[in-house]
């Protein structure tokens, strides 16, 4: 029990490296000053453009992926370590919001869940990513896109994960939704009052099937 919470307790740390703020601290900004004020990809590439983006999205993937890979590393029961992994990923994607080393203050933890459904499950992340794109490149709202993706894991948990792990993908499923409506709640907000940006180039479907 120690060593599984040593295991979380280290995700949570890893979790609280932010990308978008450490690369950030190497330009002298801080990117919640500007923008959304959101410490996330997404802010990253609209206030510092695409290359930095792609470093924000190296380093918060990789960061929960790792967290993820050493919740379960070594764990002989197989149940036992996936329980473990996951856990040790919620604590990243939670160290991603609330980092303990920039004052709980961070993105919303999209990117994290990417990590850990790369390491844990794939199928998942395809699942999201799918989700994601398809939202996009219609709507061009990002946020409204990560909020339905997360909300898709939880029919593809019930459809296409192994039974003897199903009840805690399942579980794991609904979690990662109910995260991510909470962390974009003021995404929310926004679309309901007309008021949410939206990436009007990112609309490719939307532009093809309007011709």
């Amino acid at each position: 029990m120690i060593l599984d919470a040593a295991r979380i307790v280290l995700g949570y740390l890893l979790g609280s490296v932010s990308g978008s703020l450490l690369l950030g601290r190497r330009r002298g900004i801080d990117i919640r000053t500007q923008g959304s004020g959101n410490a996330g990809g997404t802010n990253a590439f609209r206030t510092q453009g695409l290359w930095f983006a792609l470093g924000v999205a190296v380093i918060d993937v990789g960061k929960s992926a790792l967290a993820a890979w050493i919740g379960g590393c070594g764990i002989a029961d197989g149940g036992h370590a996936l329980r473990v992994a996951l856990l040790a990923g919620a604590a990243a994607a939670a160290g991603h919001v609330w980092p303990l080393y920039y004052g709980f203050r961070g993105g919303k933890g999209v990117a994290a869940v990417f990590g850990v459904l790369l390491v844990l499950w794939p199928a998942g992340l395809a699942v999201m990513l799918g989700v994601l794109l398809l939202v996009l490149t219609t709507t061009g709202f990002v946020g409204l896109g990560s909020m339905l993706a997360g909300v898709a894991l939880i029919p593809a948990a019930v459809l296409f994960t192994p039974a003897p792990h199903r009840p805690v993908w399942i579980v794991a499923a609904v979690a990662v939704a109910a995260f991510i409506l909470f962390t974009h709640r003021g995404n929310v907000r926004r679309l309901r009052a007309g008021t949410e940006h939206r990436f009007e180039r990112a609309r490719v479907l939307a532009r093809l099937f309007s011709k």
